[in-house]
């Protein structure tokens, strides 16, 4: 345990210097004896914690990749949170879903036992063209992106009121105004319902939706515009995460 506080002592240290320290000088901030902190160096630098240049210690790979990793997790659960705030205002599931790289990532997904979220009975992916959540990331996109993404995704009946092919579908999206919820109704899932809200960053595309019952198909847009009212106290904060 004394050997792993040390280590993690001095990569403390040598994260305090951008442009590298000399082994003498991390020892003596690190306040441990020379030929420890040399034999913590060698070990360090060995494992990719650390790298020497010239005689000088710098943060190395490894490093990077658990302080990227932690930085992504702590996103993460900054999204998590918000929605899970988000589903209890509005009292139904909510969702959040990027477009990056070409596909559509539901990224997270916040419900209860009591209001349970829409199974994945067809791949969210293949079925962006039956869902709100998939239709609203398509109308943020110019129209080259869409066929392109209907090119590899062709439409296809998920429902009986799933939209019939590509034409419809890209008609469909060319009348939603900028920024303006999509809705659609059993086009994913017989008996349920779902309206999705667009969050643009820069050049990214992103969604936040919720899910109804059919039978309640009425309080479809109140709930969203009320999730909308609650997204505006807080996506700044959500918009920080949308390069999870």
């Amino acid at each position: 345990m004394g050997s792993v506080q040390r280590a993690m002592r001095l990569l403390e240290t040598v994260a305090g210097h951008p442009y590298g320290a000399p082994a003498k000088q991390l020892a003596r901030e690190a306040g441990l004896a020379l030929p420890t902190t040399y034999h913590l160096l060698r070990t360090l630098v060995h494992e990719g914690y650390l790298c020497r240049d010239k005689g000088l210690f710098f943060l190395g790979e490894a490093t990077e990749r658990l302080t990227g990793s932690g930085a992504e997790q702590k996103r993460r659960s900054t999204v998590a949170d918000m929605l899970a705030r988000w589903r209890d205002a509005v009292g139904v599931p909510v969702y959040y879903a990027v477009y990056r790289e070409g596909e559509i990532d539901v990224m997270c997904v916040s419900d209860t036992p009591v209001h349970p979220a829409v199974q994945e009975w067809a791949d969210f992916r293949e079925t962006g063209h039956a869902h709100a959540v998939g239709q609203c990331l398509l109308s943020q996109l110019d129209e080259e992106a869409r066929r392109d993404h209907l090119g590899r995704y062709p439409v296809r009946s998920v429902t009986p009121y799933t939209v019939r092919d590509a034409q419809s579908l890209l008609r469909r999206l060319e009348r939603v105004r900028r920024m303006e919820l999509v809705t659609e109704r059993q086009e994913y899932a017989l008996g349920t319902v779902c309206a999705a809200i667009p969050v643009t960053v820069g050049t990214t595309a992103a969604a936040v939706a919720v899910s109804l019952p059919a039978h309640q198909a009425d309080r479809l847009l109140p709930t969203a515009q009320r999730l909308q009212a609650e997204m505006g106290r807080m996506v700044g904060s959500l918009t920080l995460s949308i390069s999870i």
